[in-house]
């Protein structure tokens, strides 16, 4: 009897630490789901919430004017918020599982720079050929995973740590904002300024079938890397003792940064440059529920999420009449919070 209280009692401690991750989880996602409300609702045609809710539903009174300004203008951009932010956060917790560095991300590890160039890049030459719309996302594409393969190289070379790939990825950030600022320095002032404006990261160009396709490529990765929770859990360990468990820690890595790297890079193509999203996020998740990716990372998704939809409502709320890039937003937000990170005391959830 003596032997089975302490195993009784282990088991409802961890139960108890479950409900309090799942309420974490589930408190989250109420307030995502208000900041998204609060999103289609902002806006020069200021609605109420309840119109807001009313046309979603299609529920109840409604002019045929609000339905049009929610259906065809607002909730494009305000889902797509919701789903590049939902990428950025996990691809920034997994970056940072993989690595074991506080200060891993797309952003810092040099793909969103990468797509930043590819991007400049196709403005600079016209599209080659393609309309715009279409061949500027796929230039950030292909740039951003070619950073990525530079990066999978160095994941597969024996004797690698993860700080080595970090200085990778930093020498990758510095060398295509050189570039970028080559490419602008050489483009007219007209061409700097289109530039210019999607380097900082906008939601404004999002329409139903780019925002179905980051959605179904950031849903895709998300199980992808939910398959693996327990070797992401175990890497989180140690190299060491993860390989003891059973875990390839090379393939675990190599696997992790190739869906990450597909996944923020469908986002990129589509937004621009948007920073500290994906090393923030994580970082409010792991307080709340620690390093269980079984809520890590759903969390992680949440809390991009949140933050690029709450980010969407101020681009539009600072001044009146005028919708700055959502990116310069995020930076403004994000740089303060990465201080009291930094500062503040260490708090884990459990």
């Amino acid at each position: 009897m003596t032997s089975a209280t302490p195993h009784a009692d282990a088991i409802a401690s961890h139960r108890r630490r479950e409900r309090r991750r799942w309420r974490a989880v589930a408190i989250f996602a109420l307030i995502t789901g208000a900041s998204f409300v609060l999103d289609v609702a902002t806006g020069p045609s200021l609605l109420s919430p309840g119109e807001v809710l009313r046309s979603l539903t299609r529920l109840g009174e409604r002019a045929a004017m609000t339905d049009t300004i929610v259906w065809d203008l607002r909730l494009p951009m305000a889902l797509m918020a919701i789903s590049v932010g939902a990428a950025l956060g996990a691809g920034g917790a997994q970056m940072q599982t993989i690595l074991d560095n506080p200060m891993a991300s797309p952003y810092t590890l040099g793909m969103a720079a990468a797509a930043g160039f590819g991007a400049a890049l196709v403005l600079a030459f016209g599209g080659f050929g393609l309309d715009a719309m279409i061949a500027v996302p796929i230039g950030a594409f292909v740039f951003a995973m070619l950073a990525a393969l530079f990066l999978f190289a160095l994941a597969s070379m024996r004797r690698i740590r993860g700080d080595t790939i970090i200085l990778g990825g930093i020498a990758l950030l510095f060398l295509f904002q050189s570039l970028l600022s080559l490419v602008q320095f050489l483009s007219s002032p007209e061409l700097s300024q289109q530039i210019l404006f999607w380097l900082f990261g906008s939601l404004t160009k999002a329409t139903w079938p780019t925002f179905w396709l980051t959605t179904g490529v950031t849903a895709v990765c998300g199980l992808l890397l939910l398959r693996d929770s327990w070797k992401l859990a175990a890497l989180r360990m140690g190299e060491t003792r993860a390989t003891s468990l059973g875990v390839d820690v090379r393939r675990l890595r190599m696997k992790v940064l190739v869906i990450v790297a597909v996944m923020t890079a469908t986002a990129t193509s589509f937004v621009g440059v948007i920073g500290f999203v994906g090393l923030v996020a994580p970082h409010i998740a792991r307080m709340s529920v620690g390093e269980d990716q079984r809520f890590l990372l759903p969390l992680s998704m949440l809390c991009g999420a949140l933050l690029l939809s709450v980010a969407s409502v101020l681009s539009k709320s600072l001044v009146p009449g005028a919708l700055f890039p959502v990116g310069i937003v995020t930076a403004i937000v994000g740089v303060p919070f990465l201080l009291w990170l930094i500062f503040a005391p260490r708090r884990v959830g459990r």
